[in-house]
This record gives C-alpha cells, structure tokens and sequence, in this order.
C-alpha cells in the first residue's frame, strides 16, 4: 500500500510555487493548505486508489492507509468466493443448505440488495448463476476446454434461482433449498467502495473520491472547489479512450460492459457477463451501461442488470424508475450513446 499526493506531473512545480507563495503573503504555511492525497494497493483481484482531501499529516494518512486496508480485508473475508476461508465460501460449500446459518450484518445487506435489484429487474440480476458463470470458465474454476453444451447448461439452471434463496432479519440467517452457490462479485465491489466510503467519514472526512477496480463513488468537492470529474470509457478493449465525463460531489458510479472481461473459442467470443435465464453470455448490442446511485453497491448491480437486459428493456425500466443510466450501444457506423433523463444532470459540456 502506498500514498502520495496527486498532481498532474507537469505542473506540480507551478502549482506549489504559487501555493507557497499565497501562504506566505497570507502569513501561513503551506502545510495548512488543504491537498489531494491518494491512497492506493491491490485488492479483490484489482486496484483501488482512494483520493482523499485533507491538510498535510503523516500520522493521519498512516492511519487512514490502514483503515481503508483492514475496511477492505473484511469485505473480501465475507464475500469473495476466491478465498476457502471467506464467510460466504463456508457457505457454498455446506453440505446441507437448508437450515439457517448465522451470517454478517455485511453479507446480510448485500444480499437484501441483491435480492431487491432482482425483483426490480425481473431475475436479470440473479447471485445464484455462480455454476454457470463457473461452467464458462469466469469464476475460480479453470477456463473450460470447450464451450458447454446446451444440455449442461439446462441442468444447471433447472436447479438455481435467487428466489431459492431465503434471507432471515432476525436473527440475520441464510438459507437455501435447494443448495446453491452464490457469487456476489457483482455487487461486492460496490459493497466494497461503500464500506471505504462510510470508513472515511468515521474519520471525519467530509470530501474524498473512492475507486475499487473501477467502481467509484465521491463526496465533497476538491480543494479548487470543483466536482469531482470521471470518465465514461470508450467500450474497445485495445485502448482506453473516453466516450463522455460526468461530475459527481455526492454519488456512486459503475460501469458494466463486455470489451473487457472476455475469451474467444472457434471464432466466437463469449463475455463474462452471462443471462441467468439462458444460462449463456450476452449477445446483444448493448456494449457497456454506466449507472450513478446514492450508493456504489446499487450502482454495481443495477449496472449488471442492465448489461445482462440490453439496452431497449434496461432504457424502459430506467427511465420508469428514475434510474441515471447511460448507455453506449454498437450501431452499424460505430458507437451511438443515449441516456435516461435522471444521467443528464451529471454530464458535463
């Protein structure tokens, strides 16, 4: 894990002269100037890189660094389904599902929600596909030798189902009938981005901006009081380009799309993204859909949903719930955008 003030290279020099020399006309040191410090290490398989506002203290960004690390270590210890000691590991691999098991407050709220964002979105979203995304080779499993054939993947979808799944409130308990294994890599994440978030402000920080592995979310506004400006990527796995920026002072954001995450077998390409309903990956036009939230955990999942319906079912239900989501479709002349009434607001000229 590391951390170090963020500037763009090439005017860290004017930018410091000019800020000494304020602080020196204005009779302070430079020290009490408020700065973007980044906090960054690896996790969940990827990246994160925590932006946060605050005056220069080694002690502090020491404690935050180590806060943010442990905040992240728990959530990958409850959710992830790489590690055989995690909680919801334990759980996969009960031989007898059906009685309730005793879970977290963490793994409890996440599942609520990914329950909730299945509902909303007709199974389109279902953390019970954990063998099928297993059988095309996307989850901790090997990548298979050959593509399944459809009579496997009948078998496998005949027997999950997120309504198979029954979440208790009090005591918070789990149970499944019949057994089930679930993957919440899609929404973990953004459960992950939350948990850094509300860590943050625990401490007494009132702007910073939180990255896991893409998925974002900022409060506040930066020292030159301004938003916090992200980029919507250009969905080509060859190079990074960005397709549109939005600013964000207050919400989550995540992205879903097929250009990154994906194998090719006998001149077909199969995304990682897999339709719980036919048990296959994506095949439609949609190629990526960026959804802003309250919280990174909706964002996550909804994001996903979204990926997984195409672009005409998500833009009606979006747009009848309310929902900021910006989709970036594949036409026959190359990318064509559109987006719900609620994203407008957060796009920038």
């Amino acid at each position: 894990m590391t951390f170090s003030m963020t500037r763009p290279a090439r005017v860290v020099l004017v930018s410091a002269f000019w800020a000494l020399a304020v602080a020196a006309l204005a009779g302070c040191s430079f020290q009490d100037e408020e700065k973007i410090w980044e906090i960054s290490g690896p996790v969940f398989g990827t990246q994160y890189h925590i932006n946060v506002v605050l005056k220069e203290d080694a002690d502090r960004l020491e404690k935050l660094a180590a806060g943010i690390e442990e905040t992240l270590e728990e959530v990958d210890a409850s959710m992830s389904t790489w590690r055989d000691d995690s909680e919801l590991s334990r759980f996969n691999r009960l031989d007898d599902q059906s009685q309730w098991t005793e879970i977290s407050r963490p793994l409890h709220e996440v599942l609520v929600t990914a329950r909730d964002v299945s509902e909303l979105t007709g199974g389109a979203f279902d953390v019970t596909v954990g063998p099928v995304v297993n059988l095309w080779g996307f989850g901790p499993d090997a990548r298979p030798e050959q593509v399944p054939d459809d009579a496997e993947l009948a078998s496998r979808i005949e027997n999950i189902g997120y309504d198979k799944l029954e979440i208790k409130d009090e005591p918070l308990a789990l149970r499944a009938r019949p057994n089930q294994y679930v993957d919440l890599s899609a929404i973990a994440k953004g459960y992950g981005v939350d948990a850094v978030a509300r860590f943050l402000e625990s401490e007494g920080l009132s702007a910073y901006l939180v990255e896991v592995g893409g998925e974002v979310r900022a409060q506040g506004r930066k020292p030159d009081d301004t938003a916090w400006r992200l980029a919507i990527e250009e969905p080509v796995s060859e190079q990074r380009e960005i397709n549109r920026v939005v600013a964000l002072e207050g919400q989550a954001m995540a992205t879903s799309g097929d250009y990154r995450n994906y194998y090719e077998s006998e001149g077909q390409r199969f995304s990682h993204t897999i339709d719980p309903k036919s048990g296959k990956p994506i095949r439609h036009n949609l190629a990526s859909v960026t959804v802003i939230a309250d919280d990174c955990m909706n964002a996550d999942a909804l994001a996903t949903a979204f990926n997984v319906m195409g672009f005409e079912q998500a833009k009606e239900l979006a747009t009848r719930e309310n929902i900021a989501a910006y989709f970036i479709v594949r036409g026959e002349d190359g990318f064509e955008t559109d987006y719900t009434p609620a994203f407008s607001s957060f796009l920038t000229n």
